[in-house]
């Protein structure tokens, strides 16, 4: 990055971080931009430039993830199967996480404080999640040379890779630390891979 760029990342850091921190100690409904604003002392204009609501800042962790699958998916070898690209690219958010300072898995343990506060944010979620997986199947799609809108097994490889996610990060909750979720995603997928026969997704 240049000088501009991490003088960028440092103010989107900020307003992250206020936010988490107001959401968690007075309610994220009575939460309000300008609140967040004059905690970073910006203002809600400089605010907008950087998340389009408090409902885009709560979900940046799906932003973050679905660059790094839709990047790895696109990287690798043409005659992979499609499931196992997906597994590389869910492998490699979780060596992301792994890879996390202390302030990032801070942010992230916050993250999913507020949405188990806040049952309207999961639905959120859900949402942001659904536009991922269009998204990765029209990549799968791509891979075996079939139409988006009319192959159902592209949809089903990347509905099957996604439900190991959403496994791996839920079931069964121990300690709900970092190293507790990345532990447990990675034996969700191994698990995965070694429930289904080789050869389907084609």
């Amino acid at each position: 990055m240049g000088l501009r760029e991490r003088k960028k990342e440092k103010t989107r850091l900020a307003i992250l971080d206020a936010a988490l921190d107001l959401f968690l100690e007075q309610g994220y409904e009575s939460t309000t931009v300008e609140q967040i604003s004059g905690v970073v002392d910006v203002s809600p204009r400089t605010f907008f430039r950087y998340f389009t609501s408090k409902d885009d800042l709560v979900l940046w962790f799906h932003d973050h993830g679905e660059e790094i699958m839709l990047d790895t998916l696109a990287s690798r070898p043409e005659d992979e199967s499609p499931f196992t690209a997906l597994m590389y690219a869910l492998r490699a958010v979780l060596s992301d996480m792994e890879d996390s300072t202390p302030e990032e898995s801070g942010r992230f343990l916050k993250l999913r404080r507020i949405l188990d506060e806040n049952p309207r944010l999961i639905g959120q979620s859900v949402a942001r999640g659904a536009e991922t997986e269009r998204r990765l199947a029209e990549l799968v799609a791509a891979r075996r040379g079939a139409d988006p809108d009319n192959d159902q097994l592209s949809h089903l490889i990347v509905a099957f890779a996604m439900c190991t996610l959403r496994v791996g990060f839920e079931c069964p909750r121990r300690d709900g630390t970092l190293p507790e979720v990345t532990s447990r995603m990675a034996e969700t997928i191994a698990l995965a891979e070694r429930s289904l026969r080789p050869g389907w997704d084609r």
